[in-house]
Order: structure tokens, then C-alpha cells, then sequence
């Protein structure tokens, strides 16, 4: 279940997606497959290639890309989240979802 992100939000990354830009949209989450998970960041691409390249890029497995969505994404979870999230300077993201769990 996602929760904590505005509707413009969403739309801004579904068009950036469509585009084949690689885009980042982070929000709380919660899946009783992955405890103590709170956020996740959806890394969506619809250029499959640009996305599997960005994946192997930062030490991922293109292989857990979620293909069959309409929003082709792979799903960032616990330290790398915060990780990548830190170095492509999306601190609103971070600050949001991510270092406010740990309060």
C-alpha cells in the first residue's frame, strides 16, 4: 500500500516515465514481505535498456525491474535507497520518506 505523496506528484513522475527519462518517487509503504520497511523508491524508466543500464550503473539487478507495469520501475529499498537518493540530491525525497522513519 503507497500513502504519503500528492496526486501532482505522481503524475509529474508518470509523465517524466513515459518520456524515457529516468525518474525517482519515493513514499511511504508498507508490505508484510519486507519488515521494518517503511518507504520505497520507485526508479521508472519507459526505456527498458536506459533502465537495466542505470540498474547495473549502481550495483543492481535488472533482472527485479518491474516490466509488465505500464511504468516500467524497480523498486529501491533500505540503505541503498537512501544511498542513491543522497547522491542524486533528492534531499525533499530523503528528508520525507526515508531519515523520518528512523525518529
Amino acid at each position: 500500500m503507497a500513502f504519503g505523496i500528492r496526486r501532482s506528484e505522481l503524475i509529474r513522475w508518470k509523465e517524466a516515465v513515459e518520456r524515457g527519462e529516468i525518474a525517482y518517487l519515493t513514499h511511504f509503504w508498507l508490505d508484510p514481505r519486507f519488515p521494518g520497511m517503511r518507504s520505497v523508491t520507485k526508479v521508472g524508466c519507459s526505456d527498458l535498456g536506459r533502465l537495466a543500464r542505470w540498474c547495473r550503473d549502481n550495483g543492481l539487478n535488472p533482472a527485479y525491474i518491474h516490466r509488465r507495469d505500464r511504468y516500467p520501475h524497480f523498486d529501491l529499498l533500505g540503505p541503498k535507497q537512501a544511498e542513491i537518493l543522497k547522491r542524486e540530491g533528492l534531499h525533499d525525497q530523503l528528508d520525507r520518506f526515508v531519515e523520518r522513519k528512523r525518529l
